[in-house]
């Protein structure tokens, strides 16, 4: 017997266990003074066949013990994996009564010996192998040494740092027979910047321009979020940012306040829930469409910021500034359909002070008020939703007639009253419908992304009296003393305005995870007048692209667009202007 299990079995059989209720009325006398003998003359020989006689090796050997028993899977474990539990002669266990000292010593002899045959076991092996050990030994070591390092030079406990950098290389070419403005259009002659023949000269230029964003993501409890992005760019003079028609901008065109490569506060805000559904967005710059409750669709390639707006984007305008909202979605079982809402007011000029000129909930602020209801499924979501716009605020993208929304300055020109912002109140009711479906798996068939917006313009301080008003070619004159309505190509003439898209996406292109997509649509286009004229101011817009997804961190993205009329009704009739042009993304993520 090894020198610790005599140590460890002498107390027991001298007694120094702790006292336990004996009974042994299963063990004969002749079998108790046989085992006492053993134990006190430390006959461990003899002790360990009797031992072994009664040792078991299956768990359905004591007739006593049921698979109902509370300890059956514990004493199944320490017979079949340990082979350390010996039963009574006549084959029961007797788990219900109490231990004699010798029984405890019996079992716990047994347990001992097939520990020490590990022991050995590992000791064996541990020889065997002592130089790889000793090589893990030092990579462990190396490890501790960095995570220690890190852990001394870390900037903070609670904030990771997420980058993302875009690279866009491409070109444009203007196409049509537009030639200098229609003066009878009511078109400036300024505008003539817009048209073809100005446009290769001073956009035709192939560019290469870059955006970046660092975002600090904080989290003090685990479940809320502090989340700041910096970020800068040098699209201030590109095409891509939207010149000469907003049409042709970007979803990651970032043009710095105070110039190109100039780092930007982009965005900082706080959410954290309340209880399990609710969760509150505020911030000093927070977008209306990141704190929707679903993102409309599937379709998410982030190239035309047009059809990153889901066919609506007088509703999803991406007004950003100070703000705050509250987001909800019910709690169901994973996989099950559920609703979600969210409303989100946000205030561009919300840091000015001056009512005249913004402030929180004044008629100057441009506020976005964005409020959205959707159902979701696992593979389907549809969505509606409403914005309320005011003045000063614009439909982010659209023909160069109708996408400017309602000037405050324009308004106080046209409103009886002019001067006093109190009496100069002019906003939108902005409605979006949006629907998708994706399937299961990937293959021929790609997700389906549907979207419609419609938009009504109201100046209720303009008065309907006119000098003139022009409807057709027949001109009316009333009485004077009162504001003439808008000319025609003053923002305040626009009605309504209504847009459309369709995008489509494909997963798994020729190669596991690349992509490929193609959308279409009309953005923002005028569909009412207030001088009485009917609108031709048709406009529609392509893309198409192919997602390359070169590593897990590293993706590059050849697309192509093509732009019709982007100049809607300004376009001179029996002429023509569009824009063809392409460009390569790359971008890199850490």
């Amino acid at each position: 017997m090894k020198p610790f299990q005599q140590l460890l079995l002498a107390p027991v059989a001298l007694g120094l266990l702790s006292p336990l209720a004996a009974s042994a009325s299963e063990i004969s006398p002749s079998q108790r003074a046989e085992i006492s003998t053993y134990m006190e003359q430390q006959n461990i020989d003899s002790f360990k066949a009797w031992e072994a006689q009664n040792q078991v090796t299956s768990v359905n050997q004591f007739s006593d013990v049921k698979p109902t028993d509370w300890a059956f899977q514990a004493l199944s474990n320490l017979v079949e994996r340990y082979g350390c539990v010996a039963g009574y002669p006549n084959g029961t266990f007797k788990g219900g009564q109490a231990m004699t000292r010798y029984e405890a010593a019996a079992l716990l002899n047994a347990c001992l010996d097939r520990i020490t045959e590990v022991t050995d076991e590992l000791k064996r092996l541990m020889d065997e192998f002592e130089k790889e050990l000793a090589v893990l030994r030092g990579r462990v070591d190396g490890l501790e040494a960095k995570v220690g390092e890190l852990e001394a030079t870390q900037f903070s406990t609670t904030t990771r740092l997420q980058g993302d950098t875009v690279f866009v290389i491409g070109a444009n070419s203007f196409g049509g027979n537009q030639t200098l403005p229609n003066p009878a259009l009511g078109v400036p002659a300024a505008a003539a910047n817009a048209f073809p023949n100005s446009n290769r000269r001073n956009w035709g230029g192939a560019v290469f321009n870059y955006d970046v964003r660092l975002n600090f993501l904080t989290s003090f409890t685990g479940k809320d979020l502090l989340y700041t992005r910096l970020r800068s760019g040098n699209f201030n003079n590109s095409p891509f940012n939207g010149q000469p028609y907003n049409l042709m901008a970007l979803d990651r065109a970032f043009a710095p306040t105070g110039g190109a490569n100039v780092v930007n506060l982009d965005r900082l805000y706080y959410k954290f829930p309340i209880g399990r559904d609710l969760t509150v967005f505020l911030g000093a710059r927070v977008r209306n469409t990141e704190s929707l409750a679903v993102t409309p669709w599937f379709y998410k390639p982030d190239l035309l910021d047009v059809f990153s707006l889901w066919g609506a984007p007088g509703t999803y305008n991406k007004a950003t500034g100070a703000g705050f909202g509250l987001v909800w979605k019910q709690n169901v079982k994973k996989g099950k359909p559920y609703f979600a809402a969210s409303t989100m007011y946000v205030a561009p000029n919300g840091d000015n002070g001056n009512p005249n000129q913004g402030g929180l909930f004044t008629e100057r602020s441009a506020g976005t008020f964005t409020t959205q209801l959707a159902l979701v499924g696992k593979q389907w979501r549809t969505a509606f939703a409403w914005s309320y716009l005011q003045c000063n605020q614009n439909f982010r993208r659209g023909s160069s007639f109708a996408q400017p929304a309602v000037d405050c300055s324009n308004i106080n020109n046209n409103f009886v009253g002019a001067g006093d912002f109190n009496s100069s109140a002019s906003y939108s009711n902005n409605f979006a419908l949006t629907a998708a479906w994706q399937p299961k798996n990937s293959g021929w068939i790609p997700s389906i992304n549907l979207g419609w917006g419609y938009n009504a313009l109201t100046q209720p301080s303009l008065n309907p009296l006119t000098r003139s008003v022009r409807v057709g070619a027949t001109t009316f004159n009333v009485p004077t003393g009162f504001d003439q309505v808008p000319t025609f190509n003053q923002s305040t003439n626009r009605g309504a305005s209504q847009s459309w898209s369709v995008g489509l996406q494909w997963s798994d292109v020729f190669i596991k995870g690349n992509q490929a997509g193609m959308a279409v649509g009309q953005p923002v286009f005028a569909t009412s007048l207030r001088n009485g004229e009917t609108p031709q101011d048709g406009n529609f817009a392509w893309e198409w692209w192919y997602n390359f997804q070169v590593t897990d961190a590293i993706s590059v993205t050849p697309t192509l667009f093509f732009l019709s009329k982007p100049n809607g009704q300004f376009t001179t009739i029996g002429q023509s202007s569009n824009v063809f042009g392409g460009f390569v993304s790359t971008r890199f993520k850490f």
